[in-house]
């Protein structure tokens, strides 16, 4: 989606709704909207009069805030994701729509929502902007960027919460009892939770094949991710794998969900899966993004509320060592493990080593393509 605005620039002191002070500028001729602005973006297109740019050094983003932004320096990401889903090649001086958000890629980037309109990174293709602070080190430096400025309209700042589809509704509080959860949470149909190791252990793929196989079982699944940073490259995944309906965080106006306080984390779980179960929907496949020990996901596999929506996880791994280690941690949790996969199965050797440490767990290790077969994806349903 490219958006083609045609006003003349000009420059004046609003203070909006929020009391908010800042220097008001019209939109450049052309930007790139990107994947995390698709909601946005839509919106600019529809009505381009009725939004311009705030800017000046009286303007502090926030995590979700949309800024436009000149390409100075293409470096590690020389492309972006546009709203479709298309990596589009990004050009010096390219003008992009991101939204600003916290990243944790432990393969990647640290990075932050820095304090002021200052120039900084594209520290994710799918359009998320921050300031590298941490990166890995085979990573190339990230590719830089000058804010022009924050998207507004009348109402002041436009973050993406306020154009998204989805709000969260209330869940039971942290420290509710067993009896206060089991009445507050509506029945729902099966729901998996596929969590993995670390980045790029093969989590997607293994939900993408399970999602696949469970559909040629005849039964309807919708699939969705609950953390991470926003791509459309997952959900596209899901949907080829035959989900019925697919959702992720963005669709409720999180760029990313790092740094989110944890009672939002644990809600949007919830209110994620709750908005996939919403069609005839058998079962609900949800993937966790990162490791099991980065901080939000972590806590979130032992909070009660989790474990009363989730009935089984399906576990992807990188290697023999670290399959047994996340079984082990995510059973002690209080977790049931259905199953292993990932990329740990591409190796046979591998596969063998973990299929003999945990076969006295219960928990067998299965191909990742494996997965599509209906009778195998099928053992992998809660017993009734």
């Amino acid at each position: 989606m490219t958006i083609e605005i045609t006003n003349p620039t000009s420059a004046m002191t609003i203070i909006d709704t929020a009391g908010t002070t800042y220097q008001r500028a019209e939109l450049p001729t052309r930007i790139q909207a990107a994947y995390t602005t698709r909601f946005v973006g839509a919106a600019l297109e529809a009505d381009r009069s009725a939004f311009h740019l705030a800017t000046g050094p009286t303007v502090t983003p926030k995590a979700g805030d949309v800024v436009v932004a000149r390409v100075s320096e293409i470096l590690n990401h020389k492309r972006i994701e546009t709203p479709e889903s298309r990596k589009a090649i990004l050009f010096p001086d390219h003008i992009v729509m991101l939204a600003y958000g916290h990243r944790y890629a432990a393969d990647q980037f640290l990075a932050h929502v820095p304090d002021s309109l200052e120039p900084c990174h594209l520290v994710a293709a799918g359009g998320v902007a921050g300031t590298v602070t941490e990166q890995h080190a085979n990573m190339d430096e990230p590719t830089r960027i000058e804010p022009l400025g924050l998207l507004a309209d009348a109402q002041g700042i436009v973050n993406l919460s306020r154009f998204a589809p989805y709000s969260l509704n209330p869940v039971p509080a942290i420290g509710s009892s067993e009896q206060e959860l089991a009445a507050a949470l509506p029945g729902r149909p099966t729901v998996i939770a596929v969590l993995g190791t670390s980045m790029n252990s093969g989590k997607s793929t293994a939900m993408a094949t399970l999602v696949n196989g469970l559909t040629n079982a005849g039964l309807t699944v919708s699939a969705g991710k609950s953390t991470g940073t926003g791509a459309g490259n997952d959900p596209m995944i899901y949907v080829d794998g035959g989900a019925a309906k697919v959702l992720d965080f963005t669709d409720f106006g999180y760029p990313t969900t790092f740094k989110l306080d944890f009672e939002q984390v644990r809600s949007l779980t919830v209110n994620l899966v709750d908005a996939m179960a919403e069609t005839d929907t058998d079962v609900v496949v949800v993937e966790i993004a990162d490791g099991v020990y980065q901080g939000e996901t972590a806590r979130l596999l032992r909070d009660p509320l989790f474990q009363c929506v989730v009935d089984r996880v399906v576990f992807a791994a990188g290697d023999a060592l670290g399959a047994v280690a996340g079984v082990r941690e995510l059973q002690d949790s209080g977790l049931d493990v259905a199953a292993v996969s990932g990329v740990l199965t591409s190796s046979p050797l591998a596969t063998a080593e973990a299929n003999q440490v945990l076969a006295c767990a219960g928990v067998p290790v299965i191909d990742t393509y494996e997965l599509t077969d209906a009778a195998v994806s099928s053992a992998l349903l809660p017993r009734s």
